[in-house]
């Protein structure tokens, strides 16, 4: 059944516009830069572009004009190939993005069935609320199953991944294989420092090492959710700063990979549709507990994801890793910032027996 999302009032763009206008900036030290979080100038910037000359209703066009449908419950793109017998791939966004991720992907997959969730709590998703990874993992395969896929690869990074783990331990008869741009944390905090090898030690203290520094969000996002959710659910701009810092920080070349068009899409996704409170919810809910992943998996690690790639030993510990790519380009938005190196990524899972 068609379900593509519906136009967005004309009350909440007018709404959005009249609360970007009356922007009060912060009083800051004059420190320029990103070294203390969201550029001020940029950020400045940003928020008289979106209130002045930023169109949604262009943007919203080409995303309701995806093949949306509705299975198990959930709003999901999907993209049938030409050959009905074709495989049947899953692709599954993180934070703080939504299935936007893969546009540049679609393009480059149109020999495989792609079906693309809007993950439960996210842009586009239908019903809003917000569920653990696991409930999603639950949730997709039911989705699968309404689709009458019975076999298929499942790929994705950050939130993503983790419910594609779950995917894979839940509904272990019918995903063929795994593609993923990184492990969970949890994986890794689970295993005793005294079995770990020097370069698992090094990469374990790196990983502590980027929590300290860079992991307040997410000390945030799953402590405290509830205060911060409405502070950004009622300012666009504090909204923008949030996930601007983010996308600059987790892409390798911010500026050639972004333009302001494609920055301003991202975030007015999570405020038309009201869900940044809701895309916590993976943070604070419970995650499965770790367990060895039997299923055939292949990794594509970019360089500039939120942390470097682990040892291959340490993912062996828990994955049965077929396939291992660390390309030279690339962060925590592979799909959308280098989508052929992903593609080819998700080809080589492909070809473990979809």
């Amino acid at each position: 059944m068609t379900d593509a999302p519906q136009p967005v009032d004309d009350e909440v763009l007018k709404d959005l516009r009249q609360r970007l206008r009356a922007f009060r900036a912060p009083a800051l030290p004059d420190v320029q830069g990103w070294g203390r979080g969201t550029c001020a100038g940029r950020l400045g910037e940003l928020v008289v572009e979106w209130a002045e000359r930023f169109d949604w209703r262009s943007h919203e066009a080409r995303i309701r004009a995806l093949p949306w449908v509705r299975a198990g419950g959930m709003r999901v793109i999907h993209q049938r190939a030409a050959d009905a017998e074709a495989p049947v791939v899953v692709l599954l966004h993180g934070w703080p993005d939504s299935v936007l991720r893969f546009e540049r992907v679609l393009p480059l997959l149109t020999d495989a069935h792609l079906v693309v969730p809007a993950l439960p709590g996210y842009p586009f998703s239908s019903p809003a609320q917000g569920m653990a990874t696991a409930e999603m993992g639950d949730a997709v395969a039911r989705a699968m199953a309404d689709l009458g896929y019975d076999r298929y690869v499942v790929s994705g990074g950050d939130i993503g991944s983790n419910v594609a783990e779950a995917l894979a331990v839940r509904d272990r008869d019918r995903v063929a294989g795994l593609h993923l741009t990184d492990i969970s944390s949890a994986r890794v905090q689970a295993i005793e420092p005294r079995d770990l090898t020097g370069d698992e030690h090094a990469f374990v203290e790196q990983m502590s090492r980027w929590y300290a520094s860079e992991g307040g969000y997410m000390h945030q996002q799953s402590t405290k959710p509830h205060t911060l959710a409405p502070a950004l659910a009622d300012s666009p701009s504090g909204l923008l700063a949030w996930m601007l810092e983010k996308l600059q920080a987790w892409t390798d070349d911010f500026e050639t990979s972004f333009t302001d068009e494609e920055v301003l899409t991202w975030v007015t996704a999570y405020w038309v549709t009201n869900t940044i409170g809701s895309s916590f919810s993976p943070y604070v809910q419970p995650r499965l507990a770790p367990t060895r992943v039997d299923v055939p998996a292949v990794f594509t690690f970019f360089p500039k994801d939120l942390v470097p790639a682990p040892p291959r030993s340490l993912v062996e510990r828990t994955f049965d890793v077929h396939g291992w790519d660390e390309p030279s380009r690339g962060g925590h938005f592979g799909a959308w910032e280098d989508p052929t190196v992903y593609a080819a990524g998700v080809r080589a899972a492909l070809g473990l027996g979809a």
